[in-house]
């Protein structure tokens, strides 16, 4: 019965976190002002701190929902619905990949800053190939225009390594407990 009750627990978490999450990378990317990236009518958002906190902190299950739903429907909301399923794709794996390395990593690193580093800078050079691959096989943009949205998109991962390593650092000092559960 217990047992029942732990994993009817930990779905209810999981669901509500995801959703929270994915409502907060929502809310960052569309509201706080996307920057414009002309040559190829994508923008340069702050939704990576978002993804990568949620994926830190809750693992990869929560960090796939969150990049993916979130960003997608971000921008879906900001006009942009011509990236929105390569952003559900490429935003999802992101957030997966980022909270499944970190798991795996912090078993054989004890410094948790060096396996959020490696985990961030895997799953942000998947989000920019991930858009790179996008933009010139699915939109039809030529290499040369691809690649000007490259450098925006190692930015944006940067910002985002930057502030959720931090961010997950104070979450595990004020709820310990989270540093040893995996969602």
């Amino acid at each position: 019965m217990a047992q029942h009750q732990h994993r009817s627990y930990k779905a209810a978490f999981t669901i509500v976190a995801a959703a929270i999450f994915a409502a907060l990378v929502f809310v960052v990317t569309a509201i706080i002002p996307p920057i414009a990236i002309p040559a190829t009518s994508g923008y340069f958002n702050l939704g990576e701190t978002i993804i990568y906190t949620a994926a830190l902190v809750f693992g990869p299950l929560i960090g796939s929902a969150a990049g993916g739903l979130g960003a997608s429907l971000a921008d879906a909301y900001l006009g942009f619905a011509y990236f929105a399923p390569g952003t559900l794709v490429i935003k999802g794996l992101e957030g997966a990949i980022v909270g499944f390395l970190n798991v795996k990593l912090k078993k054989k690193i004890a410094n948790s800053t060096v396996c959020a580093v490696i985990a961030v800078v895997a799953g942000g050079l998947e989000m920019v190939a991930g858009y790179f691959l996008y933009e010139q096989i699915v939109l039809g943009y030529p290499f040369a225009v691809a690649l000007v949205e490259v450098p925006f998109n190692l930015v944006q991962m940067t910002i985002g390594l930057i502030v959720a390593v931090p961010i997950m650092h104070a979450v595990q000092r004020v709820f310990p407990q989270l540093k040893s559960s995996a969602y």
